[in-house]
């Protein structure tokens, strides 16, 4: 005679017990981490605001970020002002621009529902700085970044960061080589219209000296995640221009 345990009627209620107490036990630790989760995302995010404008610890090779313990203090003292945009011109100042989720900003866009631009605006060295965060798609999962831009769409400084491109190909995108390039490279067209920033392979500029030819040299085997890069850059910061527009009035 079989054991009781053998038999599918055990296997389907034992299974729906285990499935039931690890569902909980899951539901309980990331109620218990949620804090810490919010809390570790809230100082990334001002990490990340921070380095586009160049507040951070930058070695002679290496990206750092201002470290935990200052960059509270940092993002007080570096950014002076947090807006939202909508309607392209429309504005309102909000101390927590900086949490929003601008996945869920792109997702409410293509539901028809009017999309929140935040824009940070800091203030370093005589100069003003205006970043705005972005968001696309690379060869494998999403890409995202802040770029930290002048008056005129000129760009002051970029961070980008991946979810999953290739390790040393396409997830260079997050190193120095590839982000200071983007520095000093105009938005613009000689006639003042938006282009973005392509990313090329046959850029002929490898040095990166010519800061109006609206590009930028590739990494040598990440073309679809540096197109994605570009992508983004042109279809995100192209919501801008209104904005900027009404700067140079």
């Amino acid at each position: 005679m079989s054991k009781r345990t053998d038999s599918n009627i055990y296997t389907v209620f034992f299974a729906t017990g285990m499935v039931l107490v690890v569902g909980a036990l899951l539901a309980f630790l990331a109620s218990f981490f949620k804090p810490t989760i919010d809390e570790n995302k809230r100082i990334e995010k001002q990490q990340n605001i921070l380095y586009a404008m160049g507040v951070n610890e930058n070695d002679e090779s290496n990206a750092n970020f201002v470290s935990k313990d200052k960059v509270g203090e940092e993002f007080s003292k570096y950014i002076t002002r947090q807006l939202v945009i909508t309607n392209g011109t429309e504005v309102r100042e909000d101390e927590k621009a900086y949490l929003i989720d601008v996945k869920k900003e792109q997702a409410n866009a293509k539901d028809g529902i009017e999309r929140q631009l935040p824009l940070f605006i800091g203030e370093k060295d005589g100069k003003t700085f205006y970043i705005a965060p972005i968001r696309g798609k690379g060869l494998w999962d999403a890409v995202w970044g802040y770029v930290a831009m002048d008056a005129n769409m000129v760009v002051q400084g970029v961070y980008f960061d991946h979810k999953g491109e290739t390790a040393g190909l396409g997830a260079n995108i997050k190193l120095r080589f590839f982000m200071d390039d983007f520095t000093g490279e105009n938005l613009k067209d000689a006639s003042g219209n938006f282009v973005g920033i392509a990313i090329s392979k046959s850029n002929g500029d490898p040095l990166n000296k010519d800061k109006n030819d609206n590009e930028v040299d590739a990494i040598a085997g990440a073309t679809i995640t540096g197109d994605g890069v570009a992508a983004m850059l042109k279809s995100e910061l192209k919501l801008y221009v209104p904005y900027f527009k009404t700067l140079n009035q």
